[in-house]
């Protein structure tokens, strides 16, 4: 389950990236830390996320946070780039990594099975689509925690 703040953080952040043309990619507050940990991956729209990306939109950010008091007390603000090995949420992940092997896993069992290897074909709104060695597999999204990049295909 989401911390109420991230929501808040992604309305606060998404302008202010969308200017530096950037995408916030992923929010997670971690409250488990002291003191606690915000942390963005962004990506460059254009092209690879550098590190002055990274610093350009921490420097834009910290103000508008600190205003908005989203965030009651001290936290880190962590900006970074998700990477290659990263989990596919967005349409935007689904359609460039068409053809890619994955990883699927599920919260139960589908078929006997907990994690499902193979080539991403697509996603629709109802499942995912996966070619493991020209056997088409469907997995219902609604039974899916993650979707990351195979680094070992």
């Amino acid at each position: 389950m989401n911390n109420p703040i991230v929501s808040q953080i992604i309305k606060i952040a998404t302008p202010i990236a969308e200017n530096l043309g950037l995408e916030v990619v992923d929010v997670v507050f971690q409250t488990n830390k002291r003191p606690p940990v915000l942390r963005i991956n962004i990506r460059h729209a254009q092209g690879d996320t550098s590190l002055n990306d990274c610093e350009g939109l921490s420097r834009s950010l910290e103000t508008s946070l600190d205003e908005s008091q989203a965030i009651p007390g001290s936290y880190v603000l962590e900006i970074s780039s998700p990477g290659v090995s990263r989990q596919l949420n967005s349409d935007r992940d689904f359609m460039s990594f068409k053809g890619f092997a994955v990883i699927v896993t599920t919260y139960a069992p589908y078929l006997n099975q907990k994690e499902w290897r193979g080539r991403l074909q697509e996603r629709d709104t109802e499942s995912v689509h996966l070619n493991q060695k020209g056997r088409a597999i469907i997995i219902p999204r609604d039974l899916i925690t993650t979707i990351t990049l195979d680094d070992h295909p």
